[in-house]
Order: C-alpha cells, then structure tokens, then sequence
C-alpha cells in the first residue's frame, strides 16, 4: 500500500472516532441537520475503516507467518498462511481501493423523476407512460416509495409529462443514469398497416435537495401563478384554484403542480422540484467544466443524448453507452432493470479507477 494511501486511510480512522465521540455527546440532537450528517458521515467512513484494520491484521499475520518459516518444523503451514494471507491483502486493498473513488454527495438522495414525451405524438405518450410504469415497478422492487407530483395526461393514454418524488435511500444512485433520451420502435395500436414507428422520450433524474433555502432562489426572480387543475382530481380540486404554476425568470424554467388539494402543499412541491432543478443545472455546468478533458462515457448528462433504445419486434433493449444488449423486453418493461442499473454503475467505477491509475 503507497504511503499517502496508508497515512489517508489513518486519517480517516482518527475521523471516525471523533464522529462517535461527536454523536455520543449529551447535546448531539440539539441541531438536528447536523446531527443527520454526522451520521451520514459516520455511515460512509465506517466500511472504509473497518478495511483499513482488516488491511492491518492481515498483514500482521503475514508478518507472523514469516517469522514462523524460520522454523523447519513450521515452515510448509508458514508457507501456506504468507499465500492466503496474500491473496487476502490483495483483495483487501482492491476493495479499499474502491471504497476511496471520489463519491457522489447525491448518491443517497430522494429524487425527482421527470419524463417527457417527444417525438412520436400520441405513441411518444403512450411510451411515456410505459417508462413511468417501469420505474414505478422498479421502485417496488427497492420498496421505494413513489409520490405523484405532476401529470399531463396524453390524449390516447400515457403522459405528455410526468413528474414523480421517488422516496428511498440510495435512489439516486441507483437512477441518475437514466437521465437522457429514450427511443422507443414498435407497431403502435392504431398502426392498420403493421408499420413500426420510431418515438422517443426524455428522463431527467433530479437529486432532491435537503433544503429548499439550500438553493439561493431570489423571490424577485419567481413567478407565481395559480389556477384550476385540470382533468381528474375530484370536485373539490376542479372549484378552488388550488394548481401552482412557478416560473423562474432568469432561466426561463416553468415547474406546475396541481396533484394535491392544498394551494400550500403544491406551492411547496413546486418549489421543491425548482430548487432540484436549480441545482441540477448548476452542477451538470460544473461537471461539465471538470470533464471536459476526460468526457465520461456513462455519466455526460446531456438530456438530449440517446442512451437507450427499446425494440418491441425484436424483444431487445440496447444500451448506447456500454453496448449493453438485452432480449428481456418484458422482464424490463415490468421493472427488473437492475441488470442495467448496475452495469452502468459498474462502467463508472471501471472509469473512476481508471483515472485513479491514470492519476497515480
């Protein structure tokens, strides 16, 4: 192990037990924000921690098995504990290795899933409505909670948009690269001559922030506007103009919310998803910046980028971004994505490491 590794890895056990002495101290809950990231801090330096005394232990057993070779007696069990103890080190240090990747600080977020009807038309919504019920059946899979917070129903079903609030730790990590534009080819139902079409839609996976106000939004630069809701939603909901309509003025961003029956609860959802999207923004313009001389394959953010197409006739989902190839159309469709989701995490720790090597 390189030094500057051995004397971070110290580092951060010396961390750690100040954090347990931090959250064990009578007056931990008073602030409660800081008593939630000092608990998620401990969370995350806790498995690096206990590798780097495991890393320890091992290699003072390899020591002691050395020492034991000496003897003639003990010299072929030496021999075999110095090659296990070794083969243990080694994947003891690939996992370290792993566990010290510069993480995301989003990863384990609630998100906001956004999905857009394109090109396509009546199709296109349709395909939206597929999507949202892929995801929405993957969340189950994760016993994720799924909040509707904005539709836009399409004319022959499925949805113009949809906007969903995705509840469950480690969501974002999970979905952040579903972001882009999806392709969908089949026949569709109102097809009379058995022509596939080709439509498409866009997701866009938001991390939530903790906190609205940790998103400097200028009341001077909102826009509020409210209305009736539109389509089902029960008679009191159609009487009162309850739907909120928030246009942020320097960006032009335009979020509605008429899901719920109080004017306050849509107003808070709607400024909820801006402060997401705000957010976003600003660090997709960041990333951006820091990748441009090493563009990563599964992670550029561009909404516009194709990353995944869906072939009904051949029962097959491509993966742009890794070549992946599925023939599972209705496993997929029926939310079992998690052969997807890992390979395309996978793919990124594959580039972290490599840049680390590169780095080094």
């Amino acid at each position: 192990m390189k030094p500057s590794i051995a004397s971070k890895l110290a580092r951060l056990g010396e961390r750690l037990d100040e954090v347990g002495r931090l959250l064990s101290s009578e007056d931990a809950t008073h602030d409660i924000d800081s008593y939630r990231r000092l608990s998620r801090e401990r969370a995350e330096l806790e498995p690096v921690v206990a590798l780097y005394h495991a890393h320890q232990a091992c290699a003072a057993d390899i020591a002691t098995a050395l020492e034991m070779a000496g003897d003639p007696d003990m010299r072929e069990f030496a021999d075999a504990e110095v090659k296990q103890g070794r083969a243990r080190l080694e994947q003891i240090e690939a996992d370290l290795q792993k566990q010290l990747l510069p993480k995301d600080p989003n990863d384990e977020r609630n998100v906001f899933l956004e999905i857009r009807a394109g090109t396509g038309g009546d199709e296109a919504a349709l395909f939206s409505g597929d999507l949202f019920r892929m995801y929405s059946r993957f969340a189950e899979r994760n016993r994720w909670q799924v909040e509707i917070i904005s539709e836009s129903p399409g004319e022959k079903g499925g949805f113009k948009e949809i906007i969903a609030r995705i509840v469950g730790q480690g969501a974002y990590s999970v979905l952040k690269f579903e972001s882009g534009a999806h392709r969908v080819q089949r026949v569709p139902a109102t097809e009379a001559q058995g022509r596939i079409h080709t439509s498409a839609c866009t997701v866009a996976v938001l991390p939530e922030v903790d906190d609205v106000s940790d998103v400097v939004l200028n009341p001077a630069d909102l826009r509020i506007d409210t209305f009736r809701a539109s389509g089902a939603g029960g008679q009191h909901i159609n009487k009162t103009d309850s739907a909120v309509r928030i246009t942020h003025l320097p960006t032009g961003t335009v979020v509605e919310c008429q899901d719920g029956r109080s004017q306050h609860k849509n107003k808070a959802q709607a400024m909820a998803v801006l402060a997401a999207r705000i957010k976003d923004k600003e660090e997709r313009e960041a990333h951006a910046k820091q990748s441009a001389a090493r563009k990563s394959l599964v992670g550029s953010g561009d909404r516009s980028e194709r990353i995944r197409t869906y072939n009904f006739p051949q029962g097959r989902v491509t993966d742009h971004r890794i070549n992946l190839t599925l023939y599972k159309m209705d496993h997929i469709m029926d939310g079992d994505i998690g052969e997807l989701t890992n390979a395309l995490m996978a793919e990124q720790q594959t580039e972290q490491l490599a840049a680390l090597a590169d780095e080094g």
